[in-house]
């Protein structure tokens, strides 16, 4: 997914993000797909999957 329109995004992070400021990543749902960017960046860039990306993604992050 090429440049997503991430006007009106509803970020969030996890509930088992530290509160001390910790490296956390943010997610936020989109219309195509799934956006995601460093919590400590908010104007930094962001990577973006569509559906089927983000669910291949996710799969492999929970079998490693």
């Amino acid at each position: 997914m090429t440049n997503p329109d991430l006007t009106g995004a509803m970020w969030r992070k996890s509930t088992r993000s530290d509160g001390n400021g910790g490296a956390c990543v943010e997610v936020a749902d989109l219309r195509d797909g799934v956006a995601v960017r460093d919590s400590k960046d908010k104007t930094g860039p962001t990577l973006a999957f569509d559906a089927q990306g983000w669910r291949c993604f996710v799969d492999s992050l929970k079998n490693n």
